[in-house]
């Protein structure tokens, strides 16, 4: 059973699995394949050649040409936004969207927040792994390789090429500037200058980084000694 609502527009050769949801004036351009138990919500648009693999969930997004949403992916839902008030916290409406580029692969079960007031963007060429999740308002640049279990909280910027391995954690509000890697397990927790490589948490430049451990493995050694 497929349930399609009559305002939707369905391309030229999609393919359209078991009890997909497809509600109103969604738009699935050509060559678009939508898996089994997928749900395609209002006004989202799936460019040319697009796969939502199955038991996806998109909401409030646009998502480009020949792009691979993965299994179990979520985007477009509220994200964490609220101030706390003595009386309890107080919910801020998520009101943007989420835009995702052209040849972008988002693994499974990785999440993408819509954004706040503006949206939330992932760029052209970039790669999720599986289990990401991504902040309201955070936008990624061009072919950014985001690794598996990285989280990124919201309106932190990334520049084009960002590489960020796996377990890092982002901190909201930075500025992370193109070509920069993070190693696996960093906490960013500042803006970082364009090709820099950070490592550690806090996250410092990886030749300090080393510096670091070999200094406490060196300490050890010493204190084992006397």
């Amino acid at each position: 059973n497929v349930l399609i609502d009559p305002t939707a527009t369905i391309g030229t050769n999609c393919i359209i699995e078991a009890n997909v949801v497809i509600q109103d004036q969604a738009v699935l351009e050509k060559d678009v394949m939508v898996g089994a138990n997928a749900v395609i919500g209002k006004g989202v648009i799936i460019g040319e050649g697009t796969i939502i693999e199955a038991g996806a969930v998109l909401t409030h997004s646009i998502v480009g040409k020949n792009c691979v949403i993965g299994t179990g992916a979520r985007l477009g839902q509220a994200g964490f936004g609220f101030y706390m008030d003595e009386k309890g916290h107080v919910t801020v409406p998520q009101l943007g969207r989420v835009l995702i580029g052209d040849n972008v692969e988002i693994g499974a079960n990785t999440t993408i927040d819509r954004g706040t007031l503006k949206d939330t963007i992932v760029g052209e060429g970039c790669r999720l792994d599986n289990l990401v999740q991504l902040g309201h308002n955070v936008e990624l640049g061009r072919g950014c390789v985001i690794v598996a279990q990285v989280g990124i909280a919201g309106s932190t910027i990334l520049g084009d090429y960002v590489i960020a391995a796996g377990q890092a954690g982002i901190a909201g509000h930075l500025h992370i500037e193109d070509r920069v890697r993070i190693a696996a397990q960093s906490g960013i927790m500042r803006d970082i200058k364009a090709g820099e490589t950070v490592a550690g948490s806090p996250a410092v430049p990886v030749k300090e980084w080393h510096r670091q451990t070999i200094a406490l493995k060196n300490l050890i050694k010493t204190r084992k000694a006397t």
